[in-house]
């Protein structure tokens, strides 16, 4: 069980190939609802030419809002690399698992050994040596390993819980040459198809992986069922696909070690795995049992670690992470008063949150919340401008806007006026101020030199330390981090002084970082008020700076 670099190498290329995949399923998506619409615009004017002897006009049939129900191959082989992906990242997981109890056992046998040479010192040659007696961790503890032959046990449990459900149970324990617990595992089998046979040889495969995971050189595997050790010993020969496959698995395993041979045992000897599978069992059938006297079935959410009827678990669309309902919630509640877009809880995930799913269980506030998320992150920000009426406040993208105005103002784009597509109110996109009729924007500003709102915001600005982006003009507020900052808008600049930033490199002096800003904390109690100011003129970015205003 190493985790190499082609294993690391393996995982990006499954994350390349499924990002080409899903971006083919929404090219393939789009052509077939081009497709559709134009067979639909086909066969309503076939409609219209027709004489009719109704007075009624015939209604076409409306496009399907889900063109193709079924899985698409890009779709299908997407989800397959993604479950690669986990399988990968579990994989590792267990590794780094392995290798702790690995070191300890390390440990613990390096412990056992000085103990015992301790015990075999004479008392004189103890009075006269034994203060300057050491033996470092790390000088011989390999070899110690490699020469002390260990102890596997393992047993596999499967027991008919209804003619067509069957349960089973996996236990192993790995002792040491004393029969010192060493290694546990616990392992619960359900299904329909399963015999003694079968199980019993899962659980030796079990046995032998978590050995080799351990750096275990030499093993002595004991059975308690006699068709197993028949099989393993070569004296019977399977009949069976399945069983031959098994047996197959067990005699590559075998060949990893310096010395693996079985032994056959009464089942009171086997030490531990009896139990670990029995409980492994019990926990399955009483989970199932509980299950369906209540009618309902669980599953426990990753995240509160609760019991949760299935049908209060919600999936994400795309990556198929499964939490339950209140999680998800309180996620997404969250992130949308953060002023971002929601996404996949999981780790490293960046599968996004559809609205037509979290639908289900949000407030009607936060799905027009996380409709304005929506809106906001296909505007770019240089392209965002807001209606300047404080009864609107409406977003729009500047080529919208400046579309719509066309319609109604033909000098639109040469003279600045706008046309709101909200309110139909009219505005300066130059001024960002309602119409100011009759004067241009040049005498609008002198008579105007100084706004209200821009005195107000300049003001708070120099309190609160503020710094403003040359490249889009939204200001910033840095709240923890150094003093490299990244405006949304991709610009990066000088937290202090405001020079740029080009290829990774500072073009000023400053320091980078400020002892005060590296840790975040809330103890001095200054906090930004979001109630004094308005949502449309406040937005929250990443984590080097709170506020893009």
């Amino acid at each position: 069980m190493s985790f190499d670099v082609d294993t690391e190498d393996l995982k990006t290329l499954a994350a390349e190939q499924r990002r080409e995949l899903m971006v083919a399923r929404d090219i393939d998506s789009d052509l077939d609802f081009a497709f559709q619409l134009q067979l639909q615009e086909a066969i309503s004017a076939s409609l219209s030419l027709q004489p009719s002897t109704s007075t009624s006009t015939p209604t076409p049939t409306p496009l399907p809002s889900n063109p193709n129900p079924n899985p698409s191959f890009a779709e299908v082989q997407s989800s397959e690399l993604l479950d690669l992906e986990r399988e990968i990242d579990d994989r590792k997981l267990s590794e780094l698992e392995f290798r702790k109890i690995r070191d300890d056992l390390h440990q613990r046998i390096h412990d056992h050994r000085v103990a015992q040479e301790i015990l075999r010192m004479p008392e004189d040659e103890w009075e006269n040596d034994g203060d300057n007696f050491e033996r470092p961790f790390g000088e011989g503890t390999s070899e110690n390993v490699d020469k002390e032959v260990f102890r596997v046990y393992f047993k596999g449990l499967v027991e008919n819980y209804s003619p067509k459900v069957v349960f089973g149970g996996i236990g192993v324990a790995i002792c040491d040459s004393r029969d010192e617990l060493l290694f546990e595992m616990r392992k619960p089998f359900y299904g329909s198809a399963m015999n003694r046979q079968c199980i019993e040889f899962k659980a030796l495969i079990e046995g032998l992986n978590a050995a080799i995971a351990l750096d275990l050189k030499r093993v002595v595997f004991y059975c308690d069922y006699f068709p197993i050790f028949q099989f393993v010993t070569g004296r019977w020969s399977a009949k069976q696909r399945k069983v031959a496959a098994l047996l197959n698995q067990v005699v590559l395993l075998r060949q990893k070690f310096l010395f693996c041979q079985p032994s056959f045992v009464s089942r009171n000897e086997i030490m531990f795995a009896f139990k670990f599978a029995r409980e492994a069992m019990v926990s399955q059938i009483k989970k199932v049992a509980e299950s369906a006297a209540s009618g309902n079935v669980y599953e426990t959410c990753v995240i509160c670690l609760e019991e949760t009827d299935i049908g209060k678990i919600f999936s994400v669309d795309g990556c198929r992470h499964r939490y339950c309902v209140s999680c998800m919630k309180q996620h997404v509640e969250v992130k949308l008063l953060h002023g971002m877009l929601p996404k996949c809880p999981h780790a490293d995930c960046n599968s996004d949150l559809k609205l037509s799913s979290c639908s289900k269980f949000l407030t009607p506030k936060l799905i027009d919340m996380m409709k304005q998320r929506i809106k906001e992150a296909s505007i770019p920000v240089t392209e965002k401008v807001y209606c300047p009426y404080p009864k609107c406040s409406a977003l729009m993208s500047k080529s919208d806007v400046l579309e719509y105005s066309k319609g109604d103002f033909v000098v639109a784009e040469r003279c600045g006026i706008r046309k709101c597509t909200t309110c139909n109110g009219l505005f300066c996109i130059d001024c960002k101020v309602p119409w100011h009729s009759g004067i241009t924007c040049f005498e609008y500003r002198r008579r105007n030199p100084n706004p209200p709102e821009d005195v107000k915001l300049k003001n708070l600005a120099a309190v609160n330390l503020w710094r403003q982006c040359i490249k889009c003009n939204h200001m910033i507020e840095l709240a923890a981090g150094c003093y490299h900052m990244t405006c949304r808008c991709g610009y990066e600049f000088c937290y202090t002084c405001g020079a740029p930033w080009k290829d990774k490199k500072a073009t000023c002096s400053c320091k980078l970082w400020d002892e005060d800003y590296i840790l975040d904390s809330d103890e001095d109690g200054d906090e930004f008020d979001d109630d004094e100011f308005d949502d449309d003129d406040y937005e929250s970015d990443s984590d080097d700076y709170y506020g893009i205003l």
